[in-house]
């Protein structure tokens, strides 16, 4: 199989001289993005961010973790989004019908927030390291990369991600060109990886009924001694 052309190389020196000239990421310019968009197809077709965990919506959790780690917070979603919206945050839909996936989620938000950052993380994620944003702005910061995604040491977390909003005309010609992949669209930009190895739960996510019960059943555990 042959290989997909790369970018040429005066688009790779513009998008690098592109990086360059960001805004430093700091918490006051980020805008938390929780996407929650999605068709929830393993849970039956539920609205993921509104399933019940440990007595509380996931959305709850999520909002609880992220909110403190950055300067501004939205909701991506494109159902129940006056049952989102009581959180007290501003909600976004996608552009486009048909729950198309987290880059159209994201381009929605690129589009509407005034931030020059934003972070984003699943709804169904409901342990969020406290340390996300910090380390998704030393990586970025470190490598003067475009994106910053996070890792758990073992693969790469791609939507938990620090993205420029100067982005928006890039992703949105991703999405016109009928791309999808958000890892195909990172291919196209320069990217930082956060390393957060050693986190067993930051990025246990909920994707069915039984990912649910496994996950509060970990959580309930208690913690292995250390004498």
């Amino acid at each position: 199989m042959s290989a997909t052309p790369g970018p040429s190389s005066a688009v790779t020196k513009q998008r690098a001289d592109g990086a360059r000239g960001l805004e430093p990421p700091r918490r006051e310019t980020i805008t938390g993005v929780i996407l929650a968009g999605g068709a929830g197809l393993r849970m039956g077709g539920r609205d993921k961010g509104l399933v019940s965990f440990r007595d509380h919506p996931l959305i709850d959790w999520v909002i609880q973790g992220l909110a403190p780690q950055v300067g501004a917070l939205v909701i991506s979603a494109n159902r129940n989004r006056d049952e989102y919206a009581a959180r007290g945050y501003p909600v976004i839909a996608d552009a486009t019908a048909g729950f198309e996936g987290p880059l159209a989620g994201i381009a929605a938000v690129l589009a509407a927030v005034a931030s020059p950052w934003i972070l984003t993380v699943p709804c169904d994620g409901p342990c969020l390291a406290p340390d996300l944003a910090e380390r998704l702005c030393a990586a970025q910061r470190d490598s003067a990369a475009e994106i910053a995604v996070a890792s758990d040491g073992v693969r790469v977390q791609r939507v938990y991600a620090l993205i420029p909003t100067a982005l928006r005309t890039d992703l949105d010609a991703f999405l016109a060109e009928g791309g999808r992949e958000v890892g195909r669209w990172y291919a196209r930009h320069r990217v930082a990886v956060a390393d957060l190895s050693g986190r067993l739960l930051a990025f246990a996510n909920v994707n069915s009924e039984a990912e649910r019960a496994a996950l509060e059943l970990a959580l309930a555990a208690p913690e292995p001694s250390r004498g």
